[in-house]
């Protein structure tokens, strides 16, 4: 185990680290079907729109910083999976774009215009990135997104209420930028209406997932949603919602004791990559970035994993064929 990467807890008896270790070589890092319409390629998705359908390819790419770092076996799989689990239970708080689920990679979804914003939801004072709640109250500011910080918090400290802070939606290649609800409005992009009815739903969404993960002994700490708009006009929650990849998910039994000696809580989301990168191999997101090691990958594919099995009570026997041809084979393409 590379330095400072603590083992995640819990039974392994489940979870089969040798058979992540012989899924290394069967990831699903690139798609190129253009028998499925017009491609939008993202970080982690590569979308297909086709009519007034989306089809959201869940690869195994991983990213951290703004920045793709290579792929992560069985990572596509739990990602899509854990949303469609968040996107039935959440259905009834905010309309979303599902439609079908015909591969373990893969959610056909409505087509729908993405309004350029990721709202993001806080609640405790946290994070590694620049954008971060953290990192900006580090280097001394008590203002964030137009929310007034107390003095004397700690790193990792519950706020006294969750928070939305808003963040920009960058491009490949660049980074996100955390605003506030006048900045992102005054761009011209959004209208007031329609932040207040995305602010509507990220709470309501926020509160019943920190609910949901409690039952479960996890404190969903934050995360952040996308919202779309279909061709009826109504806004609805797209592309994933509280995965390991959008939200930070801590173990809730030991978080007091750990914060009270000023130790990180046990997590079971990407942070440790970004530890990883940022202690050990002093990457924040710019200049070229590190090739993960395998023992790294492995840590990684096993927590995203764990979580899925500790969030939803079940675990997630990943199909072990070669994820191109059988997602070739599901969607009925060459």
């Amino acid at each position: 185990m590379s330095k400072g990467l603590e083992n995640s807890d819990g039974n392994e008896k489940s979870i089969d680290r040798e058979l992540i270790k012989s899924m290394l070589g069967k990831t699903l890092d690139k798609v190129d079907l253009p028998q499925l319409g017009g491609l939008q390629r993202g970080k982690v998705r590569d979308c297909y729109i086709k009519g007034d359908k989306r089809y959201l390819i869940v690869t195994d790419r991983v990213s951290a910083f703004d920045v793709v770092l290579g792929s992560i076996p069985i990572k596509g799989q739990v990602l899509n999976a854990i949303s469609v689990f968040w996107f039935d239970l959440t259905k009834d708080i905010a309309p979303n774009h599902v439609l079908d689920v015909p591969d373990p990679n893969v959610l056909v979804a409505e087509e729908c215009r993405p309004l350029p914003a990721e709202m993001v939801m806080r609640g405790y004072l946290t994070g590694s990135s620049e954008t971060s709640i953290w990192r900006a109250y580090e280097r001394g500011d008590r203002e964030f997104c137009g929310h007034r910080l107390p003095e004397g918090m700690k790193k990792h400290q519950k706020l006294a209420t969750p928070l939305l802070t808003p963040s920009t939606k960058a491009e490949q290649g660049d980074h996100d930028r955390s605003v506030s609800r006048k900045e992102l409005i005054s761009v011209g992009n959004i209208t007031e209406k329609q932040f207040d009815e995305m602010e509507e739903y990220s709470k309501a969404l926020f509160a019943f997932g920190q609910k949901k993960a409690a039952e479960k002994g996890l404190i969903l700490v934050d995360t952040k949603y996308e919202f779309g708009v279909n061709r009826a006009g109504k806004i609805v929650l797209i592309d994933e919602v509280h995965t390991p990849d959008s939200s930070r998910y801590w173990y809730a039994d030991d978080y007091d004791q750990r914060h009270a000696k000023g130790l990180d809580p046990r997590s079971l989301d990407k942070e440790f990559v970004r530890r990883y990168l940022r202690e050990e191999r002093g990457f924040t997101g710019d200049g070229p970035a590190p090739e993960l090691p395998e023992d790294v990958v492995i840590e990684a594919a096993y927590r995203y994993l764990k979580l899925y099995s500790e969030v939803t009570g079940e675990i997630l026997q990943p199909d072990t064929r070669d994820p191109l041809s059988r997602l070739k084979a599901n969607l009925g393409v060459e």
